[in-house]
């Protein structure tokens, strides 16, 4: 007991120290965010993952699409440069029926086509890649690193202090703190980031100069897609991104804070 009683004391005092040396603020929200990884190591396996993905994923060589997406991504990382000075911004167009789109740490943005026809126009898929650039000037891919570590340190404590259980008991409990930590952490946490860079990406398209109020045309067009898929996603707390009610209700409250700065481009 004494020696367990000792490692789950340098453990809390470990994570303790990291805890205290890795604290960063989000642009634009000012949040406090814990990052316990180098912003280096995480942009390298941006780059690795991105380098694979348009080697395997067929890239969509529809002129029009590559321009548009090419001209509204550079206006966007024009005004979120401050924020991310050191990014190697990339906007690709990939052939896929899916309406998605993601941004890899280091500025690396990847559109599916199946989004194209829900954007619509400039300001439709403005919103979509001012959400993703938002992700990587938030440093999102780190923050979730740097929290899967906490919870992986904080099931190893928790192994240390069942350690002299049955096994059955040793399953049971970890089996509770996977389930618990997901649903309880993990999921709550995804969430969060996601709105946050609802967030961010509404702030960025307004000082590129398009209209924020286009935001909230965009998800709901988005919300009626997904109902016409029939996806409802399952309950709310099992999703790892916030229901379209709330998001669209979050887009409102905002806002106002987006339009203020309408074309006020912090980048000239």
């Amino acid at each position: 007991m004494k020696n367990i009683n000792s490692y789950v004391v340098c453990m809390v005092s470990s994570l303790f120290i990291l805890v205290l040396g890795g604290c960063t603020t989000t642009p634009v929200t000012g949040r406090s965010q814990l990052s316990l990884v180098s912003s280096g190591e995480v942009v390298q396996m941006g780059l690795t993952e991105f380098d694979k993905m348009k080697k395997e994923t067929p890239i969509d060589t529809n002129p029009a699409d590559n321009a548009l997406v090419q001209k509204i991504g550079k206006r966007l990382a024009a005004v979120a440069g401050k924020d991310m000075p050191d990014a190697q911004w990339e906007f690709v167009v990939f052939q896929s029926k899916e309406a998605n789109a993601f941004c890899l740490p280091g500025g690396k943005v990847g559109v599916y086509s199946g989004i194209l026809p829900i954007t619509r126009d400039e300001a439709g898929l403005a919103t979509v890649l001012g959400h993703e650039i938002a992700h990587a000037t938030a440093h999102h891919g780190a923050e979730r690193i740097s929290q899967q570590t906490l919870l992986q340190g904080g099931g190893q404590l928790l192994g240390a202090g069942f350690g002299n259980a049955k096994p059955i008991t040793q399953q049971m409990v970890a089996l509770a703190y996977g389930v618990g930590s997901q649903v309880g952490v993990g999921l709550p946490f995804n969430r969060k980031q996601e709105s946050e860079a609802d967030h961010i990406g509404l702030v960025y398209m307004a000082r590129a100069g398009y209209d924020p109020q286009a935001a909230l045309a965009f998800w709901e067009r988005f919300a009626e897609y997904s109902k016409a898929q029939g996806g409802s996603g399952g309950p709310a707390f099992l999703r790892d991104h916030p229901v379209d009610s709330v998001r669209i209700a979050d887009i409102k409250k905002w806002l106002p804070e987006a339009q203020a700065q309408l074309g006020h481009s912090i980048a000239q």
